[in-house]
């Protein structure tokens, strides 16, 4: 008995084309994620600095010192700014201390927050 291939060539075809399509616009769309989603002029979303001090807090540092800074998985910051200044405070959030890692807020939002942590006395 002869069987005719053309009918699973056809369809091995077909396939072959509809895999090579959707390789291609994966391909395109993981360029567009690693490029950090670019806006339309083709520059790329940069984060704005917030002003607000505590929001940052908010944002970065209360899962770990409490919403209202009594700490938790990190030291009380209720009084800290009695022992150590803005500059020190900045020190800490910079480089980290302890298990804190450094480097969780960064630019003028760290000095933003240092300055907002250091009236705490």
């Amino acid at each position: 008995m002869k069987r005719n291939v053309l009918p699973f060539g056809i369809i091995a075809i077909v396939g072959i084309f509809a895999a090579v399509i959707v390789f291609y616009i994966g391909v395109d769309q993981r360029n567009d994620i690693a490029s950090g989603g670019n806006n339309d002029n083709g520059n790329a979303n940069t984060e704005e600095v917030t002003n607000d001090p505590e929001a940052i807090f908010a944002n970065q540092c209360a899962s770990c010192h409490g919403d209202d800074l009594s700490g938790g998985a990190g030291p009380d910051l209720t009084a800290v700014g009695s022992s150590l200044s803005a500059d020190d405070i900045k020190d800490v959030i910079d480089n980290g201390q302890g298990t804190m890692p450094g480097g969780l807020v960064q630019g003028e939002e760290a000095e933003l927050l240092a300055e907002w942590i250091s009236e705490k006395k």
